[in-house]
C-alpha cells in the first residue's frame, strides 16, 4: 500500500498515457495541442524525476475486494482499515504527497492524508486485491448525482452526462476521464461511478458502444483541453450498471481531471 501510494503519484497506468498521447496527435486547436504538449512533458518528468505530477496528490479512494476464503492477520493493527490506512499514512509521508486531508467541519489537517475511504467488496477466491485512486478535488467537486424519472430512459441519462460536463467547463482540468453509475439506489450509483473509474483502459464493457457514442457527443461540446477549445474535452467514459427500484432511475457522474492516477495489486 505504502509503495502503490507513491507510485501512482508519480506515473500514470500506461493505458492513461495512451489516451493523452492519442488526445495530442488528433487535436488540431493550436493552444489545445500545445497545452497536451506540455501535459506530456510533465508527465515524462514527474516520471523520471520521482516527484508527484500534480501538487493536489488527492483523496486515496481505495476498493478492497477480498476474496471469502481470505485470512487477514492483522498483527499489532486493529484491523484491516487500520493496517491500510497506516500504508497510506506511510506512503505519503516518504513520498512527500501533499497532506489534503482535513476535518470536515473545522477543517482541520490530519497531517498524515487518513483517513482514507475504503469500499470493502467480497468475492470468491483467496486473493485480496487493492484497488487505488488518487482522487484530485478539483474533478471531484464538479461531479453530480441525479434521481431521475424511470420515464426518462437513455435520453435522459445522455442528457445528465452532458449537461454535468458543460457545466463543469475548464473546473475539472480537461481532458477529463468519467465515471458513470446507473441503478441502485442514491449512493450506490455514486459508488458505482467511482467504481467506473477504476475501469479506465478495459475495453470489455458491456456498453461499450453506448460509452463511446455518449463520449463523441461529449467532445462535440469543444471545451478542449483546459477549456482552450478543441476535439478533445474527455479522453474515456466508463458505465457500470446495477438493477434499481421501478419508481427510479438514478445516475452519478464522477469526473476525473487527465491527471487519472490509479493502481492495484493483489496478495
Amino acid at each position: 500500500m505504502c509503495e502503490t501510494i507513491i507510485e501512482i503519484n508519480y506515473k500514470l497506468p500506461e493505458e492513461v498515457k495512451k489516451y493523452i498521447k492519442i488526445a495530442y496527435e488528433n487535436e488540431k486547436e493550436k493552444y489545445s495541442r500545445k497545452y497536451l504538449e506540455i501535459i506530456l512533458k510533465n508527465i515524462e518528468i514527474a516520471e523520471r524525476e520521482r516527484i508527484p505530477l500534480c501538487q493536489d496528490t488527492g483523496l486515496a479512494i481505495i476498493f478492497a475486494e477480498i476474496g471469502i476464503n481470505v485470512k487477514i492477520e492483522k498483527g499489532i493493527y486493529k484491523d484491516l482499515t487500520e493496517i491500510i490506512n497506516k500504508g497510506v499514512e506511510k506512503g505519503s509521508k516518504k513520498g512527500f504527497l501533499r497532506n489534503s486531508v482535513v476535518s470536515a467541519i473545522e477543517r482541520e489537517n490530519t497531517g498524515n492524508n487518513t483517513p482514507c475511504i475504503i469500499h470493502y467488496l467480497v468475492n470468491e477466491g483467496d486473493k485480496l486485491k487493492f484497488t487505488i485512486i488518487a482522487k484530485g478535488f478539483g474533478s471531484e467537486n464538479k461531479s453530480r448525482l441525479k434521481m431521475l424519472n424511470p420515464s426518462e430512459g437513455k435520453m435522459g441519462i445522455e442528457n445528465f452526462i452532458i449537461e454535468t460536463v458543460e457545466k463543469a467547463g475548464s473546473s475539472p482540468c480537461p481532458p477529463v476521464f468519467i465515471g458513470v453509475g446507473i441503478g441502485g439506489s442514491f449512493e450506490k450509483a455514486a459508488l458505482l461511478s467511482k467504481y467506473a473509474l477504476s475501469k479506465i483502459g478495459d475495453e470489455n464493457s458491456k456498453y461499450r458502444d453506448w460509452e463511446k457514442e455518449i463520449l463523441f457527443k461529449i467532445n462535440k461540446l469543444k471545451i478542449g483541453p483546459s477549456g482552450f477549445g478543441g476535439n478533445v474535452t474527455a479522453l474515456d467514459l466508463k458505465i457500470e450498471t446495477y438493477p434499481t427500484h421501478i419508481a427510479g432511475l438514478p445516475v452519478a457522474v464522477n469526473l476525473c481531471c487527465w491527471a487519472h492516477r490509479m493502481g492495484s495489486f493483489e496478495i
